[in-house]
């Protein structure tokens, strides 16, 4: 009795038997036929149920690791026995990625381990059997030595008799989960419909010996069958939608059978059914010229008439004729241009490319570029379009080409710091300026422009025909004088001095007032020595006529440097410091402070900040201490004593 809860129907074996005839490595010396019986031990996501007790003496279990003697039906098994098990996911059925598999770990005993009959064969036929396996074991378990697993396969009339008994040999581990095919061929007594397939273990049980088992088929297997063109012996050809051309589809056959009978076959659907083709009887068939679509033809061939069995057929390689349908020509429906500009065509929808146009011109780009356009590139652009095929179509676009906008500004103009400037444009009907953030508007020919600093202002002048140009006008902004004569002055007199005035602004002149007792009044820093207490007016003008700015210092005379002897670091915020007028710009001035021992409390290189009283910022004493001061200017040192009252 055969399980059919795990096989497919007849209808789904047709439909799928393209698929094995690729997936499967024939085991047939000829040609094969569609799947007579095809187990798969499930298909989709479904759980299936547990095969009928008699197919199997093992017990099933819902589990994706089976112990001795136990089987299941997953389509997913992983981490077993600490890993040792390959993962495997997924059965081995075409198209069918979360089918199921029969997983199998053989029991202590070697003997049978799945028994099924099948129905529905041809007597006097020659069939394939054939099956997928895996050994689930690894090559580094059981210390390297795990026992393989070793079947034979036998085909039984359902009297007993063994039609053919095939024998696996010992099935070695793999790195990875490997499927392989095994199986044989065998003939069916005359009149013989029903077989009995039986599977049989051969090695014993423990570490090892553990399979999984899928897809057992029973295919008709006869001589090989050639179907071809007759035209090229190919068997695959592309036409093109339109063709009138009929095809002669011829064969040959390598005898095997004592009174054949032929039949032509069409697929319309890439291979997965198949139907007859009326009066299509003998080795050649015409084939018409047909519309748009994937044409597929085989013989099939079976002994008189069993003809019409379609379990007893065995069939070619399928012939494909594609006729592919004219390219979707896509090309730029309409095309402007401006004069003098460059323009760039478009098509798709192919492979290959053909564009002719005016002026004789002619390219095989797809997007062909036209450079400098002229008035007389204007017209009519034609492509034709190809496939890879073959097959071909056209399009066509109009270029319209227009006069060119031609943008003019004002030259470029100066402005000082803070006016503004009106900008001019024209040469079109639409303007846009860049940058707009200074101008009082950035879409008129005319805008009025404050810019901060110096700008570029570049203008986009559109004609009534939306060509444009750009053209620029830069607006340098000039800055507006200005005078810094320096902080206020000190000297010793007769030591001249150095002012530090800084002048700044546009294209400025400078010069210092009065010019007495000065070196160079026309130097930004010029050397003063007046005689008493003098000012001094530092005067930058503009020579592009942005103004003028004045600032003044003052030059303190003094005499000589007067120490003063005594001060009060009591905190009181008066006479807190020992200040020393005029020592400050004497900066290489080395002063020395001793108390009346003669130790050095107070050292300093210039006089940057005065003296607070203190040692390593501890208050000194109360008491008179002695200074030391050499102005390192080629004079004699100051000298002389200095009291600290708190």
């Amino acid at each position: 009795m055969p399980v059919q809860l795990v096989r497919k129907t007849l209808v789904t074996l047709i439909l799928l038997a393209a698929l094995l005839q690729t997936g499967f490595a024939q085991l047939c010396s000829g040609s094969l036929g569609d799947p007579v019986a095809w187990i798969t031990f499930g298909a989709g996501s479904s759980a299936p149920p547990p095969l009928p007790a008699y197919s199997t003496t093992y017990k099933y279990v819902n589990s994706s690791c089976p112990n001795d003697g136990e089987y299941t039906l997953k389509d997913l098994s992983f981490g077993c026995f600490n890993s040792t098990w390959h993962t495997l996911a997924g059965d081995h059925t075409p198209n069918d990625g979360i089918g199921k598999y029969m997983l199998v770990n053989a029991s202590n005993d070697p003997g049978d381990f799945f028994v099924d009959t099948v129905t529905g064969l041809c007597g006097n036929t020659s069939y394939e059997l054939s099956a997928w396996i895996v050994n689930m074991l690894k090559p580094d378990a059981c210390n390297a030595n795990g026992i393989d697993p070793n079947l034979t396969f036998r085909v039984e009339t359902t009297t007993g008799t063994v039609l053919v008994k095939y024998d696996s040999g010992d099935i070695p581990e793999t790195e990875g989960p490997q499927w392989r095919q095994f199986g044989t061929f065998f003939r069916t007594p005359a009149g013989a419909t029903t077989v009995v397939i039986r599977i049989t273990n051969n090695s014993r049980g423990g570490c090892g010996n553990d399979i999984a088992l899928d897809d057992i088929t029973f295919r008709p297997c006869g001589p090989t069958i050639n179907a071809m063109l007759a035209t090229n012996g190919q068997n695959n050809i592309n036409v093109c939608v339109g063709s009138e051309i009929p095809y002669l589809l011829s064969s040959t056959v390598s005898g095997g059978f004592t009174n054949p009978a032929l039949q032509w076959q069409i697929s319309l659907d890439n291979g997965f059914a198949w139907a007859d083709i009326p009066g299509a009887t003998g080795p050649t068939y015409l084939r018409q010229p047909t519309g748009e679509g994937n044409y597929q033809y085989r013989l099939v061939i079976a002994e008189g008439a069993n003809i019409g069995l379609v379990n007893c057929r065995i069939a070619s390689k399928p012939v494909i004729v594609n006729v592919n349908p004219p390219p979707f020509v896509q090309a730029t429906n309409y095309v402007f241009s401006c004069y003098g500009s460059t323009v760039v065509l478009f098509a798709a929808g192919g492979s290959k490319y053909e564009w002719t146009g005016p002026n004789g011109f002619r390219t095989n780009e797809q997007q062909p570029k036209i450079s400098n356009v002229q008035f007389t590139d204007a017209g009519l652009y034609k492509v034709k379009v190809t496939t890879a095929a073959g097959c071909f179509n056209f399009d066509s676009t109009d270029l319209q080409v227009y006069p060119a906008a031609t943008a003019v500004t004002n030259p470029d103009v100066s402005i000082c710091e803070g006016e503004s400037v009106q900008l001019t444009a024209s040469g079109g009907t639409k303007y846009k300026w860049e940058p707009g953030a200074s101008l009082s508007s950035d879409v008129v020919p005319n805008p009025i422009a404050r810019p901060k600093d110096s700008t570029r202002y570049v203008v986009i002048v559109v004609n009534e025909y939306n060509c444009f140009d750009t053209a620029s006008v830069a607006v340098n902004v000039w800055r507006r004088p200005s005078a810094n004569a320096g902080p206020d002055k000190k000297m010793l007199i007769g030591r001249p001095i150095q002012l530090t005035g800084t002048a700044g602004g546009t294209a400025v002149t400078f010069n210092w007032t009065p010019l007495q007792y000065i070196s160079q009044p026309n130097s930004i820093r010029p050397a003063v020595n007046p005689p008493a207490d003098q000012r001094y007016r530092l005067e930058v003008n503009s020579t592009v006529g942005c103004g003028s700015a004045s600032d003044e210092v003052l030059v303190k005379v003094f005499e000589k440097i007067v120490v003063p002897n005594t001060f009060t670091p009591n905190g009181d915020g008066y006479n807190d410091r020992w200040e020393i007028e005029l020592l400050d710009i004497f900066t290489e001035a080395v002063i020395e402070v001793y108390n009346t021992s003669g130790q050095r409390v107070y050292r300093s290189i210039g006089y940057n900040k005065a003296w607070d009283g203190t040692q390593n910022g501890k208050p000194l004493p109360t008491g008179t201490y002695y200074y030391v001061i050499n102005l390192k200017v080629n004079a004699d040192p100051l000298v002389g004593y200095v009291t600290i009252w708190r």
